[in-house]
């Protein structure tokens, strides 16, 4: 793992964003931990989010020229992102994000911010639990000229769902774009090993992976 990393997971653990214990899931698991990104809800909070997205970007060496942000959570990860591009890497980078419903008055539409056309786009969200959100944003992208490049999330849970595959799997092989992530599953289970703290949750991790793992 890279210090942002290890950085991010400590952060989330002092907010409570990442949890160890028993709980149960909407699918029905029973899992040994729960990562909730609403809990990012903060200044301070916003700022790490921006730092850690942008490191995770550009490491990625994926090329993009735009950020997406999908409603609502996304809005902020969006503008927080373009801020530490700019502030960190020297990358004045344009953000957009999309209304639920479409405005009929004022500039109207369905999209503020940069305009898309011709342009990469990577999308930058917290989870990707089915897919949905991301399905739903990339339809508004085409329609406006862009071209979506990526994905960028904050954990990839590297778990299946109902069928074999894991929805950032779906994703990527159903719509040909990369996934990137800040942290995976993985990442977590090497930091709480090297935890005094924490090791007892180490086995109970292993055994949800080995259960549901992909």
């Amino acid at each position: 793992m890279f210090d942002y990393q290890k950085d991010f997971i400590n952060f989330a653990l002092r907010q409570e964003v990442l949890r160890f214990g028993e709980f149960t899931l909407k699918s029905g698991r029973i899992s040994p931990y729960f990562f909730n990104a609403g809990l990012f809800n903060s200044g301070e909070a916003l700022v790490e989010l921006g730092k850690s997205y942008a490191e995770t970007l550009v490491r990625s060496g994926l090329e993009f020229d735009v950020l997406f942000g999908p409603a609502y959570k996304g809005i902020p990860l969006g503008a927080a992102t373009a801020t530490m591009l700019a502030e960190h890497h020297q990358r004045p980078t344009p953000f957009t994000f999309n209304r639920k419903e479409v405005k009929a008055h004022g500039e109207g539409g369905q999209l503020v911010g940069a305009d898309m056309r011709g342009k990469r786009v990577v999308i930058i969200d917290d989870v990707i639990t089915a897919g949905t959100a991301i399905r739903e944003v990339i339809p508004l992208i085409e329609e406006a000229g862009g071209i979506v490049a990526g994905v960028v999330i904050a954990l990839n849970r590297q778990e299946r769902g109902q069928g074999e595959r894991s929805a950032i799997q779906e994703v990527e092989q159903d719509l040909t774009i990369p996934v990137i992530s800040i942290i995976a599953l993985e990442d977590v289970l090497k930091f709480v090993a090297d935890q005094p703290n924490l090791t007892q949750h180490v086995t109970a991790i292993k055994a949800y992976r080995q259960a549901y793992g992909v």
